[in-house]
């Protein structure tokens, strides 16, 4: 096969996937996201990630040659630039932490149901909201 064919084909079966993540309270650090399948969704790393320096109110992370497929994303606003959520007692986040299809968070983590989407082969956006649980509260969450 050519490589000119097999670049065809992958382009094909993969498209970006643009998310802008809402309520950012600041613009410290960075806004980290992991495009996960269900059997690594709440994983600390998906396949499929990107990040953005924060940007209080709204950050967009663009990721490039996503596969066709069922995904959740989940996204924490790292603003110690640490690489992680920190977690206060009981595994509260510190952070912002949010999930596709602003998937409800409640005494546990979202259920794969509630932030599952359908991404096809081509250039598609999603929007959803972080969640802070501990400090300060960030902007207003949109009304989109």
């Amino acid at each position: 096969m050519s490589i000119l064919l097999a670049l065809a084909l992958a382009e094909a079966t993969t498209g970006a996937l643009t998310i802008t993540v809402g309520n950012v309270r600041n613009s410290r650090g960075t806004v980290m996201v992991d495009i996960c399948p269900e059997n690594r969704f709440l994983e600390d790393t998906c396949a499929n990630h990107g990040e953005a320096p924060a940007r209080a109110g709204t950050t967009t992370v663009t990721v490039q040659n996503l596969p066709t497929g069922q995904y959740a994303v989940q996204a924490f606003h790292d603003e110690n630039a640490n690489g992680e959520v920190d977690r206060a007692m009981f595994g509260i986040p510190r952070e912002g932490v949010g999930f596709s299809r602003n998937a409800r968070i409640g005494l546990g983590p979202p259920k794969w149901r509630d932030a599952v989407f359908n991404h096809q082969a081509r250039a598609e956006a999603i929007r959803f909201d972080l969640r802070y649980f501990m400090g300060a509260k960030g902007p207003a969450p949109s009304r989109k």
